[in-house]
């Protein structure tokens, strides 16, 4: 039976392993590895792929902060004409608010644009609800409160909220359910 020969991680040569970069095929150590989801790499490989998808020019964020806050508020003031319904047409403004900026970008992308974009939507979203909590507010001081008052606030909040949420997980990629 041949000896198999014994490895060392390259960043700690104190550290037996029998692990290796699945691409660049060095030893490396379990605190040296990152899971992915095709294996274990290094972490400079990692870093050397992470710069290969974080491709967004500077354009690109002036770009997608004015089309997401834009498109945003929008949605933001038709919703408010529709009650009930916002749960369902919110997250359908958030998929065209994504596409809308795919298309305008080129589809580039980067962890810090869909930050800015994710902001300027949440931004966009805010005059119209701003608006209801200030109705709602000065109603509470006239003394004229009742509960079909709260709503419009109430659909305003989910619109927000929805929009967020969908405009978040369509650019980073993320799949719930």
């Amino acid at each position: 039976m041949p000896e198999s020969e014994t490895l060392t991680c390259y960043k700690h040569p104190n550290r037996e392993t029998m692990l290796r970069c699945n691409k660049c095929e060095r030893p490396i150590c379990s605190q040296c590895a990152v899971q992915t989801p095709t294996g274990y790499r290094c972490r400079e490989c990692v870093r050397g792929q992470q710069k290969v998808f974080n491709n967004a020019r500077s354009t690109d964020y002036v770009i997608a902060v004015a089309v997401a806050a834009g498109l945003s508020f929008l949605g933001s003031y038709v919703t408010s004409f529709i009650g009930f319904f916002t749960i369902f047409v919110s997250p359908f403004i958030g998929t065209l608010i994504v596409e809308a900026i795919k298309k305008l970008t080129g589809n580039r992308r980067s962890h810090t644009l869909f930050v800015a974009t994710t902001v300027a939507a949440a931004l966009g979203s805010l005059p119209v609800l701003i608006v209801r909590i200030l109705s709602l507010w000065f109603g509470l001081r006239a003394g004229g409160f009742n509960l079909y008052g709260l709503l419009p606030l109430i659909w305003q909040a989910a619109y927000t909220i929805l929009v967020i949420g969908s405009v978040y997980y369509r650019l980073t990629g993320i799949k719930l359910g």
